[in-house]
C-alpha cells in the first residue's frame, strides 16, 4: 500500500492500512515493522509474514479435492463401492487412482479410493493389466507401451488429426474433412489409441439440405463429413475408432448401418415439412411462448416486423420496409417445423430452405437464415440489405424487450445472450457503416412495446450497456483506451463514424501540439463544470481587454469555420489538424488572463470564450482524453 493512503500526516495507520493488515490476519502492532521501499514511483508500505508450510500430501489432497468441486458437473450419479454399503457421488464410477512423486506414491485418498500405481490400459489391446507405473516420469511411456493407450490429450489430439488428413486423402482426390476443432476435441476426449476409418452412406441421402447431414453425424455420431472441393457434402466420412482390428469391415460395416437411419430421419423430417409453407404455420407461433412477460413469438414477430418496417423505409424507402417486413413476419416459422423440432441449431438455416421451395425471393429467403447472424464473434454479417434490416430488428427487440422488463446482464450472467446482441447491432451499423443514428434506433425499437404490460422504456441504459460493449470491442481491436475513450465518451449516434474518428484522434495525438492542446481542453472542462449553471457559447468582442483574449477569439474566428466545414463533410481528421493552430492562442491566454475576473461581464465573457472553444475542440472525440 502507498504510505500516502496506509499512513495519515502523523505517521498513524489510517483505516485503509488496519483493515488491509486485519485481511491479512494482522493488526496494529506490526505497522511499526512495516517495510518501506520505492517501487519508482512513490513509497510503498510491505508487510512481511511466514506462512506454514504443508507436506506435499497435504498440499496435493487439498487441490484434488477443490479440481473435483471444481468440474461443471450438473447432475451427479450415485454409485456403491467395492464394500457393497458405502456410495459417492460423481459423474461416472471412478475404478482407480494413481498418485506418484518421482518413485514413491503420494497418499491420498478420495471418492472412496486410495492412491497406487497401478491403473488400466485400453480395455482390449492393452498387453499387460493391470499397468504398473514404477516412477511419475515414465507414466506416459509405460501406458503407451503396456497399456496400448496415449495418455497426453495434445499428442492424442495431433495424432487423430494427422490420421483424419490421410484418410481423407485416401478417401478420394481433393476431399476435405470438415474445419470444426470442437468436435476433435470431443472426440480426442472419446478415445484412447485413436483408429480412423472411412464409411460412407447412400447418396440419395444428399438429396437433404448438407447441412442437416453434417449436423446428425457430428452430433450424434462423432464422425468427420468428407467435402468436395466447392464445399460440398459427400457421401463419404470419417469415424475415429478406439481399436484397431486386423480388418476393420466390422467396425465399418457397424457405423454405416448406425448412421442410416440417422440420415433416413433427416430426410423424412425434409419432406414432411416441405409440405406446409411456412406462411401456413405463422399462426401458430402465437401458441409458443417467447417470455412470460413478452408474450408469444408469434408477437415477437409483429414487433419484429415492425421495426424491420421502419428501419428498411430509412435505409432503402418502402420498397425495402415491405419486404423486409415480410421476411420477419416469415423469420421464426421454422420454429414449428420437424427438423428445427429436432435440430434447434438449423433454426433460420431451414427456414431459408423452405423459404425458397415455397418461391420466396433469394434475398427474402436468405434475410431468414441471415437474420440470426452474427451468432458469434468473427460470425458473417447478414449478406444482403434485407437480411440486415432484419437482424437488426430481431437483435434491437431482444435488448429493447429485455431491458425493459429489467432483465439486464449482470456479472457473468447474461441468459439472453445481449452482449452478443448488442455487439451485433454494433457491428452492422459499424461494418455496414449505416446511416442510422442510435437514439433514433432504441426509439423505434421501443414503440411496439407500448401495448406490453410492465414494460418500462430503459433507451438510456441499453445505450450505456452498448456504448460500454462498444468500447470494449474497440480495445481488442487494438486501439488504446485513450483513443476509444476519447471518441466514445462523445457518444457518436452515428457508429459508422467511429472508425474515421478513431483515426483522426491518432494522427492528433502525433501532432507536436496535441499534448498541450489536450492539456488545455482539460483545463476548459474543468472550468466550466465548476461555474453553476450552463455556459453560454456566446462572445462579445467589445467585452475583450486583454491582448491574449483577443488573439484567442481571433484565432478561434478563423479556425472554427475550418473545422465546422471539415467536420461537417466528414473529414474528421482535418477538423482535429486545423485545431493544431490554436496552440499558441491557448497557451498565451492561460498564461495572460484572469477567467474568473471580479467584474461579472468580463468573467462571464471569457467563460464564454471557453465554452465557444470547448465546443470546438470536441465535435469530433474528447481531446482531453489525450491528456496524460
Amino acid at each position: 500500500m502507498p504510505v500516502a493512503v496506509g499512513l495519515d500526516a502523523s505517521g498513524n495507520a489510517t483505516p485503509a492500512l488496519l483493515k488491509k493488515l486485519a485481511a491479512l490476519g494482522a493488526d496494529a502492532s506490526v505497522v511499526s515493522s512495516l517495510r518501506r521501499e520505492n517501487d519508482g514511483k512513490a513509497d510503498v508500505l510491505f508487510y512481511d509474514s511466514q506462512a506454514k508450510g504443508a507436506t506435499l500430501a497435504e498440499g496435493l489432497q487439498k487441490a484434488l479435492e477443490a479440481a473435483l468441486a471444481a468440474l461443471p458437473i450438473p447432475k451427479m450419479m450415485t454409485y456403491q463401492l467395492k464394500d457393497g454399503w458405502s456410495s459417492v457421488n460423481f459423474v461416472r464410477p471412478a475404478h482407480g487412482l494413481v498418485a506418484l512423486h518421482g518413485a514413491d506414491v503420494v497418499p491420498l485418498a478420495i471418492l472412496g479410493l486410495t492412491s497406487g500405481r497401478e491403473t488400466h490400459g485400453h480395455r482390449f489391446e492393452a498387453a499387460v493389466d493391470p499397468v504398473v507405473i514404477a516412477d511419475a516420469d515414465n507414466y506416459a511411456n509405460k501406458l503407451a507401451a503396456d497399456g496400448a493407450v496415449i495418455a497426453s490429450f495434445t499428442e492424442r489430439r495431433a495424432e487423430i488429426a494427422r490420421q483424419v488428413l490421410a484418410a481423407a486423402a485416401k478417401a478420394g482426390p481433393n476431399l476435405t474433412p470438415i474445419d470444426d476443432d470442437a468436435l476433435l476435441d470431443e472426440v480426442t476426449a472419446l478415445v484412447e489409441r485413436p483408429n480412423v476409418l472411412i464409411g460412407q452412406f447412400e447418396e440419395e441421402f444428399l438429396g437433404v439440405p448438407q447441412e442437416c447431414l453434417i449436423l446428425t453425424m457430428k452430433a450424434n455420431q462423432k464422425y468427420f463429413p468428407l467435402l468436395d472441393t466447392a464445399g460440398k457434402l459427400t457421401n463419404k466420412f470419417l469415424v475415429v475408432s478406439n481399436i484397431s482390428p486386423a480388418d476393420p469391415s466390422a467396425v465399418i460395416g457397424g457405423n454405416e448401418r448406425v448412421v442410416r437411419p440417422r440420415l433416413a430421419d433427416a430426410k423424412f423430417f425434409f419432406d414432411q415439412d416441405r409440405k406446409r409453407s411456412l406462411e401456413s404455420r405463422i399462426l401458430g407461433l402465437a401458441k409458443v411462448v417467447y417470455h412470460n412477460k413478452l408474450g408469444t413469438q408469434g408477437e415477437r414477430t409483429q414487433r419484429v416486423g415492425s421495426i424491420a418496417n421502419t428501419i428498411g423505409e430509412r435505409l432503402g424507402g418502402e420498397q425495402l420496409g415491405l419486404r423486409a417486413n415480410r421476411a420477419a413476419l416469415l423469420s421464426k416459422a421454422d420454429l414449428l417445423t420437424d427438423m428445427v423440432g429436432e435440430f434447434p441449431e438449423l433454426q433460420g438455416i431451414m427456414g431459408r430452405y423452405y423459404a425458397l421451395h415455397d418461391g420466396l425471393l433469394p434475398d427474402m429467403a436468405d434475410a431468414i437464415e441471415d437474420h440470426y447472424k452474427p451468432r458469434f464473434a468473427g460470425d458473417t454479417l447478414p449478406r444482403n440489405p434485407v437480411g440486415t434490416v432484419v437482424a437488426l430488428a430481431d437483435k434491437l427487440e431482444t435488448l429493447v424487450g429485455m431491458f425493459g422488463i429489467g432483465q439486464i446482464p449482470t456479472g457473468d450472467r447474461d441468459p439472453f445472450a445481449l452482449r452478443r446482441h448488442a455487439l451485433g447491432v454494433i457491428r452492422m451499423l459499424a461494418e455496414n457503416d449505416l446511416d442510422l443514428p442510435l437514439d433514433k434506433l432504441l426509439q423505434t425499437a421501443a414503440a411496439p412495446f407500448a401495448a406490453v404490460d410492465g414494460f418500462k422504456a430503459a433507451e438510456s441504459a441499453l445505450a450505456d450497456f452498448i456504448y460500454d460493449r462498444l468500447a470494449g470491442s474497440l480495445r481488442e481491436q487494438g486501439y488504446t483506451a485513450q483513443e476509444v475513450d476519447a471518441v466514445v465518451s462523445q457518444r457518436p449516434q452515428r457508429l459508422g463514424d467511429i472508425p474515421k474518428r478513431l483515426a483522426a484522434v491518432r494522427t492528433f495525438a502525433a501532432l507536436p501540439e496535441s499534448t498541450s492542446l489536450a492539456a488545455a481542453n482539460k483545463r476548459v472542462g474543468n472550468i466550466l463544470k465548476k461555474v453553476e449553471g450552463e455556459v453560454a457559447a456566446k462572445i462579445d468582442p467589445a467585452l475583450l481587454s486583454e491582448a491574449a483574449e483577443i488573439a484567442l477569439n481571433n484565432a478561434l474566428t478563423a479556425v472554427k469555420p475550418q473545422a465546422d466545414s471539415a467536420f461537417a463533410a466528414g473529414d474528421y481528421t482535418g477538423s482535429l489538424q486545423a485545431l493544431a493552430a490554436l496552440k499558441e492562442p491557448v497557451d498565451s491566454f492561460f498564461n495572460d488572463v484572469m477567467v474568473n475576473a471580479e467584474d461579472p461581464a468580463l468573467r462571464a465573457n471569457r467563460l464564454g470564450l471557453l465554452a465557444t472553444l470547448h465546443l470546438a475542440m470536441n465535435q469530433v472525440a474528447d481531446i482531453s482524453k489525450l491528456s496524460a
